[in-house]
This record gives C-alpha cells, structure tokens and sequence, in this order.
C-alpha cells in the first residue's frame, strides 16, 4: 500500500502538533504541517498531499474559503475539515466547500484515521452526515433542486467531455470510487485521477457530485 501524504493546516501551533503525534504511529502516513498563511496553497501545490486536514475555526484565514480554494485548484487533494463542534448551519457549508468530510476537532485518532483513509480510497464520510443530519438533507435536496441556479451554471461548461470523460461520469453517477472505476475500466487509478481533474475543469465543477449535476442539467450525460 503506497503511503498518503498529509498536510495538516491550522492556525494554533499546539494543536497541529497534536494531531500529528496522533498520526505519527501510523506508519502508512507522510505528514506535514503549516498554518493558514498564504504559503498554505504554495506547499499544497508543492507536495501534492492526498488529504488536507483544515482547521474550520480560523481568525485569519476562513478556513471554509481555503478549502474551497483547495477543491477548486487540486481536485486531487481531499479536503477534511476539523471543527470545535459543527453545527448544521456549518456542515452545510462545509458540503458546499467540497469537503469530503468534517469531524470535531475532539474526535479520537481511531476516527481521524478511518476518516483519512477513506477520503484516500476516494470515499466521502460527509455523505453519512444526510443519514443522521436530516435539516442539512433537505438543505442539499433544496439547493441541487434549484434548476435555474444550475441551468445558469451549466452555460459555464467551457468544453465538451470526450468519449471517456463522459463514462468515467457516468460511473461517477452510480456512485463508484476512482479505484472501483480504474478495475472495472481495466486502467490506472492515477489516470482515472487525471480524467476527473479534466472533468471537474471542463465543467467548472467544485467536486463530483456538482459535476454530475451539471453534466445532467447540461445534456452531456444521462441518469
């Protein structure tokens, strides 16, 4: 198993430092660390990291606006949010932001690596957050019901997918992980990676499902 490279960004020192030594005995793990200045993106860039582990309670930098920079500029890196104690107003926003997951920052390491890995197999823990958060479900539900909002968006679409792009969607649709994508398709993890970065561009998209929505509203795919 090839190791998963980590960057944890928060603004408070010690507890940066904590969260490290909690990963530090999982020997699969890459870790590094900075605050949320603007080398945050700079070493982002730099390292490639496979998850990103954000503080949401930042003073100087909204910790929601970077990682939807980071969704919007590295599809590639998955974005973990760790908040004091998420509301629905605020998970909400965090599925906005592209997050694949938002955890209390007092969650045990157990939970925290369980998290990691699955953001890492291209899983998205923030969907079991519907099944005991219904206010934020129907919130969702509003929000993709929204068709001129997203009509409006699909005219944004700034190229047509290709033959593959447009079954790698459709796979994406059903609901199938890059790794599950890749076996059946019988190519590499990594260029499906790549095809979903070119995807989620072409598209304008901030994550998968946005990106299935707009191809939908747009004609390109069928559900």
């Amino acid at each position: 198993m090839s190791n998963i490279k980590i960057i944890i960004i928060d603004e408070q020192p010690f507890f940066r430092a904590g969260v490290r030594q909690a990963l530090s005995e999982h020997n699969n793990f890459e870790i590094s660390e900075c605050s949320p200045d603007k080398d945050a993106l700079t070493m982002i860039e730099t390292q490639s990291p496979d998850v990103v582990l954000l503080g949401s309670g930042l003073a100087a930098h909204s910790g929601l606006e970077l990682g939807r920079k980071i969704a919007r500029n590295f599809p590639n890196t998955k974005v973990i949010i760790l908040s004091p104690d998420p509301n629905d107003e605020e998970l909400f926003d965090v599925i906005r932001s592209a997050a694949v997951a938002c955890l209390k920052k007092s969650a045990s390491s157990n939970e925290l690596i369980d998290t990691i890995n699955k953001a890492a197999r291209g899983e998205y823990p923030i969907n079991e957050t519907f099944l005991n958060r219904p206010n934020i479900a129907q919130q969702v539900l509003q929000q993709f019901e929204d068709i001129s909002s997203i009509g409006a968006q699909a005219d944004n679409v700034v190229s047509v997918l290709t033959k593959r792009e447009r079954e790698i969607l459709k796979y994406i649709s059903d609901g199938n992980t890059n790794k599950q994508i890749a076996n059946t398709l019988s190519i590499s993890e990594q260029t499906i990676k790549n095809h979903v970065s070119a995807i989620l561009r072409k598209l304008n998209a901030n994550d998968r499902a946005h990106a299935v929505v707009l191809a939908f509203k747009s004609g390109l795919i069928k559900l």
